[in-house]
């Protein structure tokens, strides 16, 4: 029963724990809120993981591509540009605009900057080769065509780093529900045996 409560208490927790900044995971799908835009955001490293679709984290050094999927066709209108940033000031998965625009030379901590461009078709793919391991800030502009309004998604990410997801959680509550359940029930007790007199 223990173990049960322990796992019925983890299941609604794990899939929002894994969630980076601006993404979202729904229905196998990497979702990044624009302003009150979406679209589909999925990351490639076609040398190394052939077409295996990332989320989030990018598993290794080298060549990426990240495709944005417009899923609002007013984004098909908006001029639209994608920036990495290294997170050399750790914000993390809390990164927000204010903090990227805080950054005392963003320039300097920018690795890639694809400038403004409008997709017709509604997909915006870009490339970069990631030097080294870390963690890294992707930021999404979209400029509205006709008023002076600026929309943005912000979203962290992590490139490098090998992902061992929930497993060693899962294996740890196991381990502590069945402790208690063990102490519990008499644990050593049940095993030893009274002397005889």
């Amino acid at each position: 029963m223990t173990l049960l409560f322990a796992l019925s208490c983890l299941v609604p927790w794990a899939p929002s724990a894994g969630a980076h900044g601006g993404v979202s995971f729904e229905e196998d799908t990497c979702v990044i809120t624009i302003g009150f835009l979406r679209a589909h955001f999925t990351g490639y490293q076609p040398r190394s993981h052939g077409n295996k679709e990332f989320c989030e984290d990018i598993p290794d050094v080298g060549e990426s591509v990240f495709v944005i999927d417009y899923l609002h066709d007013f984004l098909k209108q908006m001029p639209v540009d994608f920036r990495i940033i290294e997170d050399v000031n750790n914000f993390g998965v809390f990164a927000k605009w204010a903090d990227i625009a805080s950054l005392e030379d963003i320039d300097r901590d920018t690795v890639f900057y694809q400038p403004p461009v409008t997709r017709a078709d509604g997909v915006l793919t870009v490339e970069y080769v990631f030097e080294r391991a870390g963690s890294y800030i992707g930021v999404v502009t979209a400029r509205h065509p006709t008023e002076d309004k600026i929309y943005r998604a912000v979203f962290q990410f992590q490139v490098g780093r090998e992902k061992i997801g929930y497993l060693p959680i899962f294996v740890a509550l196991i381990v502590l529900a069945q402790a208690l359940y063990w102490a519990g029930s008499g644990g050593f007790t049940r095993f030893i045996k009274p002397r005889a007199n």
